[in-house]
């Protein structure tokens, strides 16, 4: 959520800075809302002052007459009378206000370029495109011939968008999980496995709700019309709720996170060759990191989690680049965004792996997550997230680029002590 006084200080330049993104917003209705908030608290605090004292005076009675009291009693019936309309006008304001505010995005840093997608730089690569002596087949036929996935009975089982790792191809598919977390832990990140039923509060903090609801799967609303459980579309919406409404003190700083979890998203593969397989689904598995530090210490934790998930992909022997992403390209929580991207052979085309993410005190301001400097005031944290990798475009991107004439496949050498084979062969069918 923006800082309320950023906007009151400047909103010319929030609102340049949201158009970045192509967001239009003019934010005259907020102001007249927060004006008038703001003279109802200064007038609610002077009445009750003012009923604290004639309450006073009655009691003492002060050595003053009948009158005079009764007077003071009046006036403190009446100055209870306007705390309770002033009371009921604010109730009104704020939840104008606080929608008003927690349905905008975050502001981008100054040196995110602006633009959609197109507008996206190339900030580094590593290594360059295969170039095959043969014809290369796609991760879909290979994971076929090499008995790794079961489309078909994914689909029996769950629906378009579902499939079934079997054999070797579940083993290669748990070998990268433990590959992450390895890694993850040699590096002091604590492992955390989060509950995949989320409140809904959870997903509010993480910025979730209430803008972005229809993108995950909401449980059936309980009895009372009430919803209150999703599915996590990522556990970084969970790690983002460890500490809502809390003061951590700042010696406990910086606080790093790692989780295991299925992820489940609405969004839906399709027949077009840039969703298939498991290009795109409703399911798919994802090691998240995650960092809660002080505001000084946020870039540098930016990053280091991009050096980290580079180093993740390196490891695997994969052809890939490093993006910053454009500001309408950006997700509406974060301030910053870096991709890593593997190439994937039979689309000419780089595709994401690993999201990097600074949210600044976005998350923090919804979440309520502060810290306790050694001098001075609280304030809010910065928090930090990146992909550790997410696996469904990473077994494609193997699959085509380490794929040989024979139609074999060669598996990396950091995966290898888990699959117990230094290549894949094609099965008998």
């Amino acid at each position: 959520m923006l800082d309320l006084n950023l906007i009151r200080a400047d909103p010319g330049r929030v609102s340049r800075a949201l158009e970045r993104r192509g967001v239009d917003v003019s934010f005259d209705e907020l102001l007249e809302l927060d004006t008038e908030a703001r003279r109802l608290r200064v007038r609610t605090d002077a009445a009750r002052a003012e009923r604290k004292a004639s309450s006073a005076r009655v009691g003492r009675r002060d050595g003053g007459d009948d009158a005079s009291v009764e007077e003071a009693r009046q006036r403190s019936i009446e100055l209870g009378k306007e705390l309770d309309e002033l009371d009921g006008r604010l109730k009104a304001l704020e939840p104008r206000i606080q929608h008003f505010l927690e349905v905008l995005p975050n502001v981008v840093d100054d040196d995110v370029p602006t633009g959609g997608k197109e507008s996206n730089v190339e900030l580094r690569r590593s290594g360059a495109p295969q170039q095959f002596d043969f014809a290369p087949r796609d991760h879909v036929e290979l994971a076929g011939s090499l008995g790794l996935i079961d489309y078909e009975r994914g689909a029996k089982l769950a629906g378009s968008g579902f499939w079934v790792y079997t054999g070797v191809g579940a083993q290669l598919e748990w070998a990268l999980l433990n590959y992450f977390i390895d890694s993850h832990l040699r590096d002091d990140y604590t492992f955390t496995l989060v509950p995949h039923l989320l409140r809904e509060e959870t997903g509010y903090a993480a910025g979730q709700f209430p803008k972005f609801a229809d993108d995950v799967f909401l449980l059936e609303p309980d009895s009372d019309g009430a919803r209150d459980r999703f599915l996590l579309p990522t556990s970084e919406t969970a790690l983002v709720g460890l500490h809502t409404n809390e003061t951590l003190e700042e010696a406990a700083l910086p606080k790093k996170y790692f989780s295991y979890t299925p992820c489940y998203r609405r969004e839906i593969g399709s027949y077009r060759s840039t969703d298939r397989g498991t290009l795109r689904g409703h399911q798919f598995n994802k090691v998240e990191m995650f960092q809660i530090v002080r505001p000084e210490d946020s870039d540098a934790a930016h990053e280091e989690l991009i050096d980290k998930a580079e180093r993740l992909v390196a490891g695997l022997g994969l052809h890939y680049r490093v993006a910053l992403l454009a500001a309408g390209d950006t997700s509406a929580s974060m301030a910053k965004t870096c991709d890593i991207e593997v190439w994937l052979p039979s689309l000419d085309s780089y595709l994401e792996v690993s999201s990097v993410s600074n949210a600044r005190d976005f998350q923090a301001r919804r979440g309520k997550i502060r810290f306790k400097p050694k001098h001075g005031k609280s304030s809010f944290v910065h928090t930090l997230n990146g992909s550790g990798l997410a696996t469904s475009r990473l077994l494609p991107a193997i699959l085509e680029q380490q794929q040989q004439a024979d139609g074999s496949v060669v598996v990396p050498e950091v995966l290898q002590q888990w699959v117990g084979s230094a290549r894949l062969h094609p099965t008998a069918r």
